[in-house]
């Protein structure tokens, strides 16, 4: 008879092929990753609000029909071209660089109008713009 204890081996883990398909996935990652930077343009959005209207000492009115025609403080420009609304804005600001441009657009004008609004304030060396918004409608529950 054999009374001889044995030795118990502990199961033991082998982390080196754990370590090693983690780096690789890491590795296929970094690579196959691309980094793009988004540009911004820092615009301060007004809020929606009835009770808080600014008005702004030095403001140029900005209005943007749904067809794309522009007119700024209430005189229709003939062009739709960021040069003709550049030189609307330059004349209308009187060359002030405090002059804040507020863009009224309609809800159905396209982005590339009020972009092209941007451009040209941005051209004319105007870096102040808000938007106008005008009141949600209140529920009669309210």
């Amino acid at each position: 008879m054999n009374f001889r204890t044995r030795a118990h081996h502990e199961p033991e883990i082998n982390l080196i092929p754990f370590i090693d398909v983690l780096l690789v996935v890491l590795i296929f990652l970094m690579l196959s990753t691309t980094y793009s930077k988004f540009t911004e343009i820092q615009v301060r959005l007004p809020v929606a609000d009835t009770e808080a209207q600014h008005d702004y000492p030095k403001e140029l009115i900005v209005a943007v029909g749904a067809d794309g025609s522009y007119s700024v403080n209430r005189v229709a420009l003939n062009g739709r071209s960021v040069e003709a609304l550049t030189a609307a804005i330059a004349e209308g600001s009187n060359a002030d660089k405090q002059t804040v441009i507020v863009i009224s657009a309609d809800a159905s004008a396209k982005h590339q109008s009020v972009i092209t609004v941007m451009e040209a304030a941005r051209r004319a060396g105007l870096g102040q713009i808000t938007f106008a918004t005008q009141p949600t409608p209140q529920t009669a529950g309210n």
